[in-house]
């Protein structure tokens, strides 16, 4: 009976991950939280709130580029009318949303190959969070 009920709890977590995985929804709100959480580390470092950390700062620039290549796909048209902050104008004018996030990607990638120290952190960071402002601004509620 236990062997059962544990058979059974690992498919219904085997099926609610794929679930998970084959919706656009989660998976860009996924990745979304990520980038929080690495703006998080880098504003703290930027404002002098965390000491600066090269491999830190690279970290987040990485997972920028990623973010920046994964989420344009995520945004399917059949998603539009799912619960989320994205707003109609992603749909509406999508080449301006993919070209937000190509610039968002070079920009990271800029970035990568530009930052040595903390100087060069508090010079080129800041360019590559301006994306962010903009998407917001444009493309998501609040």
């Amino acid at each position: 009976m236990k062997r059962s009920l544990l058979v059974a709890g690992l498919v219904v977590l085997g099926v609610s991950a794929a679930i998970a995985q084959s919706n656009p929804v989660e998976q860009r709100q996924g990745l979304m939280k990520q980038l929080g959480s690495q703006v998080r580390t880098a504003s703290a470092m930027l404002k002098g709130q965390a000491p600066f950390d090269l491999g830190q700062a690279k970290a987040a620039l990485e997972t920028f580029s990623t973010v920046a290549k994964q989420a344009p796909g995520l945004f399917p048209d059949s998603s539009k009318a799912e619960k989320s902050d994205a707003l109609p104008t992603v749909w509406e004018n999508k080449a301006a949303f993919d070209s937000n996030f190509s610039q968002f990607e070079k920009d990271a990638q800029t970035a990568l190959a530009s930052i040595k120290d903390e100087a060069t952190f508090k010079t080129e960071f800041p360019k590559v969070l301006q994306n962010c402002g903009t998407c917001h601004k444009t493309f998501r509620k609040g």
